[in-house]
């Protein structure tokens, strides 16, 4: 497989990331290079170790796999999103560091649900006997930055719009999942 066919499918995956990655720049307003880091790296990491995770699995298990990955991303990113819309209406919230998207539950969360995509692309490439070290660096690294361009440019808009783009977001989030969803289900 050549590089531009490998950046290619590595964009693709990374569209999730980034749109996660705004909508958590937006909730947080104020980003710090710590969070940035955190989302790039967990995010990257994950999109990294996904399709090497369903390289391993290979064919015999790709089945049991496709038939429950849409539901997991669907359920996590729903929930997500809710809870940000939740919390931007409700005025009691404080927003202390447990609100925060790029630390413990909520990031590993993300994490998953962003990168399910990715571990269907490692069980095509073992199916197609494709290498996967090479492809599962670019779409790491790729995600990586998608998310460090994300995060910061939904910390840009935030800071403009405060609450509104946390239920934007909230949406966005919903949306990306129902969108996973019907692709594996009514448009597949």
């Amino acid at each position: 497989m050549n590089f531009l066919t490998i950046f290619i499918i590595a964009v693709a995956l990374a569209m999730d990331a980034f749109a996660v990655s705004i909508a958590a720049g937006i909730k947080l307003g104020c980003v710090t290079h710590r969070q940035t880091f955190r989302m790039s790296f967990h995010f990257g990491f994950f999109q990294f170790i996904m399709p090497v995770i369903g390289w391993f699995l290979g064919a015999s298990l790709e089945q049991v796999i496709s038939a429950v990955d849409h539901w997991i991303a669907f359920a996590l990113l729903g929930f997500i999103g809710i809870k940000m819309i939740h919390e931007a209406f409700d005025k009691s919230t404080d927003q202390s560091c447990t609100d925060d998207p790029t630390q413990g539950t909520r990031l590993l969360g993300l994490s998953i649900a962003t990168s399910i995509d990715a571990l269907a692309v490692g069980l095509t490439l073992g199916v197609l006997n494709e290498h996967i070290w090479y492809p599962s660096i670019i779409i790491g690294l790729v995600a990586s930055g998608f998310t460090m361009v994300g995060i910061k440019l939904g910390c840009r808009i935030g800071m403009y719009l405060s609450k509104k783009m946390e239920i934007f977001g909230g949406i966005i989030l919903i949306a990306i999942g129902i969108k996973i969803l019907l692709d594996h289900t009514i448009f597949s």
